[in-house]
């Protein structure tokens, strides 16, 4: 669990190329005003740690359907992560029992809940565990079952039976990527089935996600994004997708909204 030793600077490159595509070390060392030699060595710890991938002259983001490990993930839009997070944390009252699904956003509101008391948590991931663990006078329940180590997360039946021995007032999960028609995303089928068994199992369903899920490629389909009763979110998702909340009489709640208004 050591934590990722990135620059500021190889932080914005990997942004970059995950926003705008394919970038060439020319490209990059001229919007730096850098020399290309030292852009390389910023490519290079990128590459190494499995964020960005070589292509001929620069770099482009690793293959589409590859889902990146924990580390890689938390570094990725940690901003607009940190936005949604406090959104959905103000949401929570003290003394709330939260089943808590695998993922960076999930955990990351965790953060926000240092002066909530007497919270029961339930989760399947060792990062929110951990988190939820220095949380004054929280109760937390883990999964128990195989770690798969890129995710630091428990999957499976042993997972989706603790979900649903028990009934909690909130369901927090995040997903892998959102389809241009509403269809929730994620790279495993246990991944559904275990975010499933926490709607399944909760009074109110929060889905937490940045803006750059949406659109983005996953191969397991599992729900839709009008099924959460309530939707954080940084940016106000693609007109389609706000369409479909509407109709559906669900909570959109949008960082971009929520801070203009205050």
């Amino acid at each position: 669990m050591q934590a990722s030793t990135l620059t500021a600077r190889q932080v914005e490159i990997a942004e970059i190329v995950r926003t705008e595509g394919f970038q060439s070390t020319a490209a990059l060392a001229a919007r730096f005003a850098l020399t290309e030699q030292t852009i390389r060595r910023d490519v290079n710890e990128l590459c190494r740690q499995g964020l960005l991938r070589r292509r001929h002259g620069g770099v482009e983001l690793p293959a589409p359907n590859l889902n990146l490990g924990i580390e890689q993930r938390r570094v990725l839009q940690f901003a607009a992560k940190q936005r949604v997070a406090r959104l959905a944390a103000a949401r929570i009252p003290h003394g709330a029992s939260i089943a808590v699904s695998i993922g960076t956003t999930p955990e990351i509101v965790l953060r926000h809940l240092q002066h909530h008391r007497g919270l029961r948590i339930v989760t399947n991931s060792i990062a929110a565990a951990l988190t939820a663990m220095g949380l004054p006078d929280a109760e937390v329940t883990i999964a128990g079952g195989r770690l798969r180590p890129e995710g630091w997360d428990v999957l499976g039946e042993q997972a989706e039976r603790m979900f649903a021995a028990h009934k909690v007032d909130i369901g927090l999960f995040g997903v892998g990527g959102v389809d241009s028609d509403g269809c929730l995303l994620d790279f495993a089928e246990e991944e559904i089935r275990a975010r499933a068994a926490i709607a399944a199992n909760c009074r109110t369903s929060f889905l937490v996600l940045d803006h750059s899920k949406f659109g983005r490629p996953a191969h397991v389909r599992g729900g839709l994004i009008a099924d959460p009763d309530v939707v954080f979110c940084d940016r106000a998702p693609p007109p389609a997708i706000a369409r479909q909340l509407a109709v559906a009489g669900r909570e959109l709640v949008v960082a971009d909204d929520a801070e203009h208004a205050a």
